[in-house]
């Protein structure tokens, strides 16, 4: 029977890393590759059988081309410290390699809960991301350093599964701003070739907005959907307002030394 790996990225994910890894200690092998976490996350991996790798971040593309070479077996499984198998994914996936597939690479669907409910609109539900099963040699990914995208090899169209994984992927409203912050700068070079303007910011932040919260339904997930649709309308509006701060090059007026002043002689 093909064999299968499974990887995690993390970086300082020591409150996710126990329950991603223990949905997936059903693979022939568990591959962590960390950016030199300074928290326990490769202490609770590798005390979990986990085989913790480390590489410098460079982008999630190249983290993720790192991890393709660090998975050993036929099929491979990638799966986020913020999501979690479902045994139906793990029986679907296992029968599936125990077979003939007909598909070489796989789309996995995503659940994901965030403030106490399912979302169902906002455009996470069925939410994909780049193929998540595949057959080691089958796939590469693009080197954009986040939301990248992926190459397929294998000359055979792409599959979906049936059952979704599980995304928590907030924990509080704290980790959404810091995800914000952290995904508009990693965003910044993909605009660089494009004209920018502060107009141009708003514009950009107001149409994500409208494009989570009305087009794809955000409103239906009540707080929940209008935190998601804010939270696209900051990062998009801060990456492009960061590009611009980047052109511009922003300077301090020069100044020069401020010295005591000396009086004047006494008569």
């Amino acid at each position: 029977m093909a064999k299968i790996s499974a990887y995690i990225l993390t970086y300082n994910e020591a409150e996710k890393i126990e329950a991603a890894v223990q949905t997936v200690l059903w693979a022939d092998e568990v591959v962590v590759i960390d950016s030199f976490s300074v928290d326990r996350t490769a202490e609770i991996a590798t005390s979990l059988g986990a085989r913790v790798v480390e590489v410098p971040f460079h982008g999630f593309g190249d983290l993720r081309n790192r991890a393709l070479e660090a998975c050993q077996y036929d099929w491979i499984f990638s799966l986020d410290a913020d999501e979690r198998c479902t045994e139906e994914v793990r029986d679907e996936i296992l029968a599936l390699i125990a077979g003939t597939p007909a598909h070489d690479v796989y789309r996995v669907p995503r659940r994901s809960y965030m403030m106490g409910r399912w979302i169902k609109g906002s455009g996470w539900y069925p939410n994909f991301r780049q193929p998540q099963l595949f057959r080691k040699g089958a796939m590469r990914y693009t080197l954009e350093p986040v939301h990248e995208g992926f190459e397929n090899l294998s000359g055979k169209p792409l599959g979906t599964l049936k059952n979704a994984v599980w995304q928590f992927p907030f924990r509080n409203l704290e980790e959404v701003i810091k995800k914000m912050n952290r995904y508009s700068s990693l965003g910044v070079p993909k605009l660089a070739n494009k004209k920018v303007s502060m107009v141009g910011a708003l514009g950009h932040g107001f149409w994500s907005f409208f494009k989570h919260y009305v087009l794809k339904r955000g409103f239906l997930d009540g707080w929940a959907g209008f935190v998601i649709a804010f939270g696209n309308f900051e990062g998009t509006f801060y990456r492009y307002a960061k590009r611009y701060e980047e052109v511009q090059h922003w300077q301090p007026p020069a100044g020069k030394p401020i010295r005591r002043e000396t009086p004047p002689p006494s008569v």
